[in-house]
Formats: C-alpha cells, structure tokens, sequence
C-alpha cells in the first residue's frame, strides 16, 4: 500500500507539469509527450480499472481517464489515427461502462464525436452505426459534438457534397477539422475521377466550382498533382477514350480470370 501511495503521488507531479504543459497556448509536444509515456509506464503499477480483485481509488481512476484524455488529444495534434484508436479504446471504458459514481469528464462527448467522425473518415460505417447504438438518446438527439458526426453521415448518405463541403467551417471543436478534411479529400478524389472519365474537356472556372476550391492556388496545386494540363481556353483536356480502352481492359482481364478459377473448379468436381 506504502509502494502504491508513493507511485500515486509521483504520478499525480507528473500529471500536473502534463497538464500544464499540454493546455497552455504553444504547448510543447515534445516535452508532453516524454511526460505521457511516464505517466503510462505509472499507472500499470496502481489498480486504476476497476476489476474482481482491486477496486481503485476515486482518484485513481479520474488521474487514468484524463491521462488517457490527453493522449487521445495528442494523437490528433500529430495527426496519428491509430495512437487516436488505440487510446479511444481504452476511453470507451470510462465512458461507457463506468458511469456511477464518477464524474463525467468535460471532454467526454468531444471525443466521442470524434471517434465517429474518425470511423466516417475511413469508411467504416458499419462500425460508425455500432458505436453510435451505445451512446444515449439523449446525447444523439442534443449533443453537438455527437450531433455533429451524424449529420456528416447523413450528408453522405444522401450524396449532398456541398453542406459537407460548408460543414468544415461549423465544426463543434478545433480538432475536428483533422478528420473532416481527411472525409473531404477522399470525396474530391472521386469527384475528380468521375470528371476524368466524363468530360473530354472541362473549364477552369467549372472545375474549381465542382471540386469545391476557395482559391486559385489550391485548384493549381491539386489539378498538377493529379497531372491534368490546363490548354488553350483555360480548359482541362482528358483523354476520355484512351482511359475507357483502359478500363475495359482491365475489366476483360478480370473477366478472364474469373473464368478460368470456375472451369478449374469445375474440373475439379467432375
């Protein structure tokens, strides 16, 4: 008990220079981060998850839980989705599992909401959907930071780009910006391919209205990333027949193939 009290307290000095350093202007990450991995290598020598055989302390848990918090804000900051996970798994507890008798965190919902908006980011809907049935009523119907992530969806769901597009500058935290131009840079994307494979020709001005650019520079950087040539006429030129042969080439192939895998099973049977 004498070992955990002192392990207690020496984490509680850490935690307070973390804090400190982590929620002031300009903070150094660095400096936060060498702090984080202590305070992690701590809390496994104190009972801070309740279990069958310990039950902690009141402090205990809330010192797990906002380190836990700070980590998970970090891992946005440096734009590292699977640290993001991985401390959302263990937050998921906390939050979701342990509610009695502990006070709920100030960016309990924050987090949350971002988790959602990760899930949309990368195409997991169906994980998106799970992790939306545990959360309350309540909080799905009047949290903004739920709320937020659930009209993201339901504006893909319909295919309205444009409110995703106006969403980025209504967003209920800083942080969710991260995850937000990830989900708007994917659907670029596709809206790129589709005018590739539909226009032999397309205006500049045209282009930068559908690919949903504020300026000029950013329709140049992007439009010479994807290599299209800006011709006479301010017009991008795509070479729409050369890219359907392609296609069809590949799809023959892939045809061919699969052919070939039914008649080999089908010898096999016979």
């Amino acid at each position: 008990k004498l070992k955990m009290a002192a392990g207690m307290k020496e984490a509680v000095t850490v935690y307070q220079s973390l804090k400190k350093e982590f929620y002031r202007k300009n903070a150094n990450l660095n400096v936060c981060a060498q702090h984080l991995c202590k305070l992690k290598i701590a809390l496994t020598g104190l009972s801070f998850l309740p279990s069958t055989q310990t039950t902690p302390t009141l402090q205990e848990f809330v010192l797990a839980r906002d380190v836990l918090e700070i980590g998970a804000q970090m891992s946005i900051m440096k734009r590292d989705i699977p640290a993001f996970e991985r401390y959302m798994s263990q937050l998921k507890c906390y939050y979701l599992d342990y509610t009695e008798d502990v006070p709920e965190s100030a960016y309990k919902q924050e987090l949350l909401g971002l988790n959602l908006l990760c899930l949309l980011a990368q195409n997991r809907v169906a994980e998106f959907h799970t992790e939306l049935e545990r959360l309350s009523t309540n909080d799905i119907l009047n949290n903004v930071y739920i709320r937020h992530p659930i009209a993201i969806e339901q504006y893909l769901m319909e295919g309205n780009y444009n409110k995703l597009f106006l969403a980025k500058g209504n967003v209920p935290a800083e942080s969710y910006n991260y995850f937000i131009d990830i989900l708007l840079g994917t659907i670029r994307d596709e809206i790129a391919t589709c005018i590739e494979k539909s226009y032999p020709r397309i205006s500049y001005t045209e282009a930068r209205r559908m690919l949903y650019f504020e300026s000029e520079n950013e329709l140049d950087q992007y439009s010479k990333n994807r290599d299209w040539e800006l011709g006479a006429g301010k017009y991008f030129c795509f070479n729409i027949t050369k890219q359907n042969e392609e296609t069809d080439l590949v799809a023959t192939a892939e045809l061919a193939q699969q052919v070939i895998k039914y008649a080999k099973e089908l010898e096999m049977i016979i």
